[in-house]
């Protein structure tokens, strides 16, 4: 892998036990380019100075010492940059940190999820989105932002998918969930508080298009019928430990009205990071 895409690992603080990094790919995106943008949006939001850092599990991120922004992976293209996340990702494990990506594309979470793999002999994903992203390719292209899962099944042993929120599966999306064993519950049957059979070490990909567009207008793919904001954060408030990961994808500045769904993204980080926190080392 090119060092120019490596964070400066050595720059990270020791007490830093969760980094944020940011993967700002889109070129397998579908319909249209601008989640690459996700990662400097998303930041702006959070630093805007129109809320704090404080999640609501009462963790001040704004003075805590155990997390840190490493920035932006300098990303080449092609199959080339999806082996830069991996090795970056893979290189943060080795320090034993946890990691919370910033997108970028879902196309991202196939490499991440490879990385994470190689250091947990068993893994539990949970993946909130509107779509299933199961496609064996999109348009030809297997590296899709609607194939990462297909690929993650193929490559990632010890693997166990859940998705939740999911609205449009097609025949073929159904067909691959079943060849690899996918759990899913689709939007029409969720229940709030409902029991998804989550047990650690587990990684959280979250995709904003998972929210109803009511709520999340920045995304390329609109799919009405989803998510409130609230909903999600009580997925993510009740999720078991140990959490090891996560990433949150798609959000897309090019579409956000006032930058709405950077706000929500923003919350979803915070939030995400106190759980990533509140897990004991690894």
């Amino acid at each position: 892998m090119p060092p120019r895409a490596m964070p400066d690992v050595d720059a990270i603080p020791a007490s830093a036990r969760l980094v944020i990094l940011g993967a700002p790919l889109d070129e397998n995106s579908s319909f249209l380019n601008g989640p690459a943008q996700g990662p400097a949006a998303l930041r702006a939001a959070l630093h805007s100075g129109s809320a704090n850092l404080c999640t609501e599990a009462g963790l001040d991120l704004g003075s805590s010492a155990e997390w840190h922004d490493a920035g932006n992976l300098r990303l080449t293209t092609g199959d080339a940059a999806l082996e830069e996340i991996r090795g970056a990702i893979g290189a943060l494990l080795e320090q034993r940190r946890r990691v919370l990506t910033i997108g970028g594309d879902h196309s991202i979470s196939w490499p991440i999820l490879r990385a994470f793999a190689d250091h947990h002999r068993q893994l539990t994903v949970l993946h909130i989105d509107a779509h299933a992203d199961l496609y064996d390719d999109f348009e030809g292209n297997p590296r899709s932002h609607a194939s990462p899962f297909a690929r993650v099944m193929e490559s990632c042993r010890g693997v166990r998918l859940m998705q939740v929120g999911i609205r449009t599966l097609t025949p073929h999306q159904r067909a691959q969930a079943r060849r690899f064993g996918v759990d899913i519950v689709e939007m029409r049957d969720w229940r709030e508080g409902m029991d998804l059979r989550l047990e650690g070490p587990l990684y959280v990909s979250l995709d904003m298009d998972a929210l109803d567009p009511a709520f999340a207008p920045g995304v390329s793919h609109h799919e009405p019928g989803g998510f409130t904001v609230r909903e999600v954060l009580g997925i993510l408030r009740r999720l078991p430990g140990p959490v090891v990961g996560a990433d949150i994808v798609e959000l897309n500045p090019t579409r956000d009205s006032h930058g709405r769904t950077a706000m929500v993204a923003a919350k979803f980080l915070k939030e995400l990071a106190g759980v990533l926190l509140a897990a004991p080392p690894t």
